[in-house]
C-alpha cells in the first residue's frame, strides 16, 4: 500500500483499490451478469459523484468508464471486462471514494447489494474466489495501517470497520463452499444447495438433465497400481467432467470413483455429445502412473422432469449407468 506514513484519505484507499487487477474471470462475468440489471450509456454520462451513498457495483460489458480522484491522484480508465464500486456490495453503507463518469458508450451491467447476496448463496465458489481476490490487499494492509498512523479520528475508525468487515465477508464465503477435497468439484452438499436454488428457477428454452459417470474397473486400478495412482485417475476424470461443465451446470463427485455432471441441454442430441465427448476425451488420458492400464468410463444420463426430485432422476441416471456397464463399460445409455 502507498504512503502509509500518512493520514490515508477515502480517495488514497480508492486509488490503491484501482491498481488492483479489475478484470473478471470468463465464469465470473457470467454468475455477476446473471442477476445484474443491463444499463446502455452515453459519453458524458455521469454514474456517481465522490460522496455519493454507495448502492451497487458495475460490470463493463461495452464500453469505457473513468473514475476520477481528488487529492492529486490519477484518473482511472476502465474498459470491457472489468468492475468497479464493489465496496458497495461487499459492506454497504459506505460513500463513494470517486466520481464515474462514462467516457465511451456502452453497455454496463448494475449488481445490487441484494443480488449479490443471492450470488453468494447460489455460486459461493466463484463469489468466494472474487471476493478473495479484492479483499486480499485490504485485509493484509491492515495491520500496517494500525502500526503506521497515529491520528485516531472517526474516518480512521470506519476504514479499520470496513476491513474487519471484508474479512468477516470472506470467512463467510469461505464457509459456503462445500467442495470434495480431492478433485475440488462440488460434493454433495454443494450438489443439494445447487439442487435447491435451481428448483426455485424453472428453466426456459433449455432442459435440465444428469449424467452420472462411473469409472470402469477402478479397484483393479488401485489393485494393480496403487492407491496413488488411482488418486491421479479420480483428479484425471474430474478435470473432464470439469470441462464438459458450461458456466450453469454443476460437476460434482458423489463419492468413490462416482461423479455426477447437472447441465442444461437444449434436447437430447445435444445431452448425447455431452455424453459422448466425455467418455471420449477419458479414454484418450494417458496417466504415467497407470502404467499399461486405460481408464475409461460409463455413462448414464436421464432428463430431469418427473417430479419425484433427486431421488428419482439419481435411480433412472443409474438404471442407465448399470445398462452401459453391462455392455462392457466406455459406454453411455439414456434412460428411457
Amino acid at each position: 500500500m502507498a504512503d502509509i506514513d500518512t493520514y490515508p484519505s477515502r480517495a488514497t484507499l480508492a486509488s490503491q483499490d484501482a491498481r488492483l487487477p479489475s478484470a473478471l474471470t470468463e465464469d465470473e462475468k457470467q454468475v455477476l451478469a446473471s442477476t445484474a440489471i443491463s444499463r446502455a450509456v452515453l459519453p458524458g454520462q455521469e454514474l456517481f459523484q465522490r460522496g455519493d451513498n454507495a448502492q451497487s457495483m458495475y460490470l463493463i460489458d461495452t464500453g469505457e468508464v473513468r473514475l476520477s480522484f481528488e487529492d492529486g491522484l490519477a484518473d482511472k480508465l476502465l474498459g470491457p471486462g472489468q468492475y468497479f464500486g464493489e465496496l458497495s456490495v461487499f459492506i454497504g453503507h459506505h460513500q463513494r471514494f470517486a466520481r464515474a463518469v462514462v467516457e465511451t458508450a456502452g453497455v454496463l451491467y448494475e449488481i445490487t447489494q441484494d443480488g449479490f447476496e443471492k450470488l453468494l448463496e447460489r455460486e459461493p465458489a466463484v463469489v468466494a474466489r472474487f471476493m478473495q481476490r479484492s479483499f486480499a490487499y485490504l485485509v493484509a494492509g491492515e495491520h500496517q495501517l494500525v502500526q503506521s498512523l497515529r491520528r485516531r479520528n472517526e474516518d480512521l475508525m470506519q476504514t479499520l470497520d470496513t476491513l474487519r468487515q471484508t474479512r468477516s465477508e470472506l470467512s463467510v464465503a469461505q464457509q459456503l463452499v462445500r467442495s470434495d477435497d480431492l478433485t475440488g468439484l462440488s460434493n454433495r452438499r454443494g450438489l443439494y444447495r445447487y439442487l435447491d436454488e435451481i428448483s426455485r428457477h424453472p428453466l426456459v428454452g433449455h432442459k435440465l438433465a444428469l449424467l452420472l459417470i462411473d469409472i470402469d474397473h477402478f479397484k483393479r486400478i488401485n489393485d494393480l497400481s496403487g492407491h496413488l495412482a488411482g488418486d491421479s485417475a479420480l483428479r484425471a476424470v474430474a478435470e473432464e467432467v470439469r470441462r464438459q461443465a458450461n458456466a450453469m451446470d454443476l460437476p460434482c463427485r458423489l463419492g468413490g470413483d462416482e461423479f455426477a455432471l447437472v447441465l442444461r441441454v437444449a434436447d437430447e442430441g445435444d445431452l448425447a455429445n455431452r455424453a459422448l465427448g466425455l467418455i471420449a476425451s477419458v479414454r484418450a488420458l494417458r496417466l504415467p502412473s497407470l502404467r499399461e492400464h486405460r481408464v475409461s468410463v460409463s455413462v448414464g444420463g436421464a432428463f430431469c422432469v418427473d417430479p419425484g426430485g433427486w431421488s428419482s432422476w439419481y435411480s433412472r441416471a443409474d438404471a442407465a449407468l448399470y445398462e452401459a456397464k453391462r455392455k462392457g463399460g466406455d459406454h453411455w445409455r439414456l434412460a428411457s
